[in-house]
C-alpha cells in the first residue's frame, strides 16, 4: 500500500477489521500516536457526533482545549445514510462531482439537501455549542473524527479552519479509507490514521468491536463530564433523563 508522503499510519493495522473495542479505546490509541509526534497544537476540533469521544481523549493527552466542528453530509433523498458531499458550519458546500453526475442530481435536489443540512447544522450548534460563532484561528489545529469514509465531511472541516486562519491543519482518525486519505492529502498538512483500508467497500463501523450510533444525548453527556476541556463555556444540566430535550444551559 502506497500512502502520500504527509500520511502517518500503523502498518501492522492496515486492512484489518475490529481493531478497537470502542471509540474511547480508539481515542486513547490515537492520542498516544499523536503525542509521540511532539507537535505544538493550539486546539483540537471534534466532528460530532462520533468524533466527540475521540476528541476528548486527544485533548486530554495533548493538554489542549476542545471545540466541536459541526459539519454535515449532503444526503441523497433516496438514501439518508449515503452522502454526495458535505457542508461546513458557515454553509460552504463541497460536492462529490462524480456522484452528482453519476446519479444525475438536479440543482433542486442539491438545494433541498443543502437546506436540510443547514437546519441540522443550526440545531446542533445551538444544542451542543449554544449557538456560538467560530473564532478566528492563528496556529495549529487537529481535526478528529471516529472514521473517514469518503472524506468529504473532513474536507469541509479542513477547508473551513483554513478559511478561519489556521496555519497548520492535522487530520487524525482511528480509521480511514485509502481513497479518503488520498483526497485529504492534497489539503491537509499532516494526516494521522491508525487503520487504513483499501478496496471498493469501506465502513467505519468495521474498525470497531462495539459500534453504535451516538445520540445527541450521548454527546451532551460526554460534554458535561469533560466541560473543563471545552473552549466554550457551557454547563449542561439534565432535567429528568438523558434525552437532549431534557438538558438546559446556564
Amino acid at each position: 500500500m502506497k500512502l502520500p508522503p504527509n500520511v502517518i499510519d500503523e502498518e501492522e493495522l492496515r486492512e484489518k477489521r475490529f481493531i478497537f473495542r470502542d471509540r474511547e479505546e480508539a481515542g486513547v490509541r490515537l492520542a498516544r500516536k499523536l503525542s509521540i509526534l511532539s507537535k505544538k497544537v493550539d486546539l483540537v476540533y471534534a466532528i460530532p457526533r462520533g468524533g466527540v469521544p475521540i476528541g476528548i481523549e486527544v485533548a486530554k493527552t495533548l493538554a489542549t482545549k476542545l471545540d466541536l466542528l459541526i459539519c454535515r453530509k449532503l444526503v441523497f433523498p433516496f438514501n439518508r445514510e449515503a452522502g454526495f458531499g458535505a457542508i461546513d458550519p458557515e454553509g460552504g458546500i463541497y460536492l462529490n462531482l462524480e456522484l452528482v453526475e453519476y446519479f444525475q442530481l438536479s440543482n433542486s435536489i442539491i438545494e433541498i439537501s443543502k437546506t436540510d443540512a443547514i437546519k441540522e447544522l443550526m440545531r446542533l450548534n445551538k444544542l451542543l455549542r449554544r449557538g456560538k460563532k467560530y473564532n478566528k484561528l492563528t496556529g495549529s489545529v487537529i481535526i478528529v473524527d471516529d472514521g473517514i469514509a469518503s472524506g468529504y465531511t473532513m474536507m469541509s472541516a479542513v477547508r473551513f479552519v483554513k478559511k478561519k486562519g489556521a496555519k497548520e491543519v492535522i487530520v487524525a482518525s482511528p480509521t480511514a479509507s485509502l481513497a479518503a486519505i488520498r483526497l485529504l492529502s492534497t489539503i491537509a498538512d499532516l494526516i494521522v490514521i491508525l487503520n487504513v483500508r483499501s478496496g471498493p467497500v469501506y465502513a467505519v463501523a468495521d474498525a470497531y468491536v462495539n459500534w453504535y450510533d451516538l445520540r445527541d444525548s450521548d454527546v451532551l453527556e460526554y460534554l458535561k463530564k469533560n466541560r473543563h476541556l471545552l473552549l466554550f463555556k457551557v454547563n449542561y444540566y439534565p432535567r429528568r433523563g438523558r434525552e437532549e430535550s431534557d438538558y438546559f444551559y446556564i
